[in-house]
């Protein structure tokens, strides 16, 4: 009888479902969205009661559609990663909405602290820089803001989206993550693997909140998803989103990178096993633990990619879908001299500037909406350039593995490995940080013996290699570091 592991793909957008059989491939799959919550603006929030019934709705399809039901051996998690919940450990109940990693309300308790002179303590501990994107100043504006917070605090827990599912999947008997998704939190130190008092002192984090951390391949306890399967199952392979891909693309060897195309973007590169402190404007993370042993990343993290078509699309009203901007952008020679800088919640790496605002450059008479739309896209390929640069400035990399929704984008991709002027390489579907979490879970589980049994499993990638002369590209990249210059400069 064919054995399934469930996998849940929790995303910005949406939560996924996939049913993946023994020999790794994708069996089933639904898909649900969720709202996406804007008190004011550069806030973001999610309901993380929405977010659990979405898991529950989409592992009711999965198991309904597919009469797998009793094959299912277990339940793996990938997961948005900094958006962060807060919760009654007594009542069950979010004393506020999820704050998501886009939101920018924590803004000013992060410039206070770069003020105070604390940046380098900070990056020294957790391979970060001090920002709202990542979850310690969300949890202490939660502490400080929400009402339901001020009377319970000896109640309350905290939790990335992982913990808050398992949490409620194994109800309320275990609180825990893993080291990928306790490394973005910001209290995490990933040097000594621990929480670090010294940072929960400093956002005003009760350290008796945090969850317990695991390997990535560990178990976190079982459930029956509320009676959706016939027995608990065990709840094994838990990873980030960003790190489930980088697994899932096979890229366990240091030295090896990666790109996930998704709303925002995620540029990871395996590093090994020690602790490295990151060029300028990257930061270092957890890849995973495997049996307790971990591996390091450099990441830089674009905050919107997806998100800007998303924007044309919704927005602006452009085009139709996402598959139509492909051939609207290869209408046009070139962009028109057009750039656009999609800081919509500012910049992320490698230049980290919360101030700036969205912006196009170069527009004149004879611009059409083929070559705003050609910008759009290209901006994606520019804003992954600038951090692999920063990342790997010895210029070692020698291909870049790519995925997430963009990544079936042929306009972009071939642009992307022509401004790399590197191989690209994409495989034939977009869900790899469910896939590594499920690879994950299976080693876990014993359904795979090693990475080698792993790695057998994926299909032939397509590659797109630079077609570009390097002095259009050098004038290209020229263009848009004009661009992104005037942006930060004002002028």
């Amino acid at each position: 009888m064919e054995r399934y592991i469930l996998t849940i793909d929790q995303s910005t957008s949406g939560t996924k479902g996939l049913l993946v059989d023994g020999q790794g491939r994708i069996a089933a799959k639904h898909w649900q969205a969720h709202r996406q919550i804007y008190p004011q603006p550069g806030w973001v929030e999610h309901d993380p009661e929405e977010i659990y019934a979405s898991v529950l709705a989409v592992a009711q399809k999965l198991v309904q559609d597919s009469g797998a039901a009793g094959s299912i051996v277990g339940l793996s998690i990938t997961n948005q990663r900094e958006t962060v919940v807060v919760w009654n450990r007594v009542t069950g109940k979010p004393v506020y909405n999820a704050i998501v990693w886009q939101c920018m309300r924590g803004d000013q308790i992060c410039a206070e602290l770069r003020a105070a002179g604390y940046e380098d303590e900070v990056r020294q501990r957790t391979g970060l820089v001090i920002d709202p994107y990542f979850s310690a100043s969300g949890i202490q504006w939660v502490l400080e803001h929400a009402e339901a917070a001020h009377d319970s605090l000896d109640q309350l827990l905290f939790g990335t989206i992982d913990s808050w599912l398992i949490w409620k999947m194994t109800n309320g008997e275990v609180h825990a993550t893993d080291y990928s998704n306790a490394s973005r939190t910001m209290l995490y130190n990933i040097r000594d693997l621990k929480w670090d008092p010294f940072l929960f002192d400093l956002f005003k984090i009760p350290l008796s909140m945090a969850p317990e951390v695991r390997s990535s391949n560990a178990r976190f306890g079982a459930t029956d998803l509320g009676g959706i399967l016939p027995q608990p199952v065990p709840i094994c392979g838990v990873i980030g989103d960003s790190q489930g891909a980088l697994f899932g693309q096979g890229c366990t060897k240091s030295g090896m990178a990666k790109v996930t195309y998704g709303t925002g973007s995620s540029i990871v590169l395996n590093i090994g096993g020690q602790y490295q402190l990151p060029p300028a404007g990257i930061v270092t993370s957890l890849a995973w633990g495997i049996d307790g042993k971990v591996d390091y990343i450099f990441e830089g993290n674009v905050h919107c990619t997806g998100k800007t078509i998303d924007w044309i699309i919704n927005t602006l009203g452009l085009i139709p879908d996402a598959a139509s901007s492909d051939a609207l952008a290869c209408s046009v020679a070139d962009n028109g001299g057009v750039y656009l800088i999609p800081a919509f919640v500012g910049l992320g790496a490698p230049y980290w500037n919360s101030e700036v605002q969205a912006a196009i450059f170069g527009l004149t008479f004879s611009t059409t909406k083929a070559h705003i739309v050609r910008a759009g896209l290209e901006s994606i390929a520019y804003q992954i350039y600038d951090v692999l640069a920063c990342m790997q400035q010895d210029n070692s990399l020698q291909y870049v593995k790519a995925d997430g929704g963009a990544s079936r984008n042929s306009f972009l991709m071939q642009f992307q490995a022509d401004i790399l002027q590197l191989p690209v390489a994409t495989l034939p579907y977009g869900e790899l940080s469910a896939l590594g979490a499920c690879y994950l879970g299976g080693l876990g589980l014993g359904c795979w013996q090693s990475l080698d049994e792993i790695s057998v499993l994926q299909p032939e990638p397509k590659i797109y290699r630079p077609q570009m002369s390097l002095e259009r590209r050098n004038l290209m990249l020229e263009g848009w570091k004009a661009a992104v210059g005037r942006l930060i400069s004002g002028k």
